[in-house]
């Protein structure tokens, strides 16, 4: 038991070793990554305390998108046509996300979707990434941990929500709280025994 506690503080401490983070979220046009692509892409770069770089972009997914997506992100085909496709953005979008850590708001999913965004524009990525979800069910007590019911615990306004810069701005204020959490709770004094 005490061997799983010290690598729980362990690995929340890593955090705030962590130089940059690019929070990053996505929309798609669906939620499974083999039939489904990008449409919108935004990246926060912060060092943890302050916004260093911003990008977001529409990303045009060379096909058709769902009514109940439209519905849900306002994103219509319409408004993708005329964008970037992702190979089209890869080589910037890679070096924004070089020498950061992946965070994102059930990172699995983000993650995942970029990864093999990059590989089908013949770029290889890899990060460490950390979970907004995962890291909210280690250090507060909520009923739920989608992104509404946490930020809506810790005060942050969400703005247009289920858009990739919204929800990535949401996700961004929400590690500054996990950090400030990480450092009160389990800061350099409490972690040497």
């Amino acid at each position: 038991m005490k061997n799983k506690k010290l690598k729980f503080k362990s690995e929340l401490y890593q955090l705030l070793e962590i130089p940059k983070f690019a929070v990053v979220d996505i929309e798609t046009t669906g939620g499974t990554q083999d039939f489904n692509k990008i449409i919108e892409i935004a990246v926060i770069i912060t060092d943890g305390k302050e916004i260093l770089k911003e990008f977001s972009s529409l990303v045009n997914p060379k096909r058709n998108i769902p009514e109940f997506i439209t519905q849900l992100t306002q994103i219509s085909y319409e408004m993708v046509e005329n964008a970037p496709t992702y190979e089209e953005i890869a080589p910037f979008l890679h070096e924004l996300l070089k020498d950061c850590c992946f965070v994102a708001h059930n990172v699995k999913f983000d993650y995942t979707f970029v990864q093999r965004e990059f590989f089908y524009s013949g770029i290889e990525y890899k990060s460490e990434k950390y979970c907004t979800v995962k890291l909210g069910r280690k250090l507060v007590k909520l009923d739920s941990y989608r992104l509404d019911n946490l930020c809506q615990h810790f005060g942050i306004t969400i703005n247009d929500r289920h858009r990739a810069y919204g929800d990535a701005l949401a996700t961004t204020f929400l590690l500054y709280e996990y950090l400030k959490i990480i450092k009160d709770k389990f800061g350099e004094k409490q972690l040497l025994f």
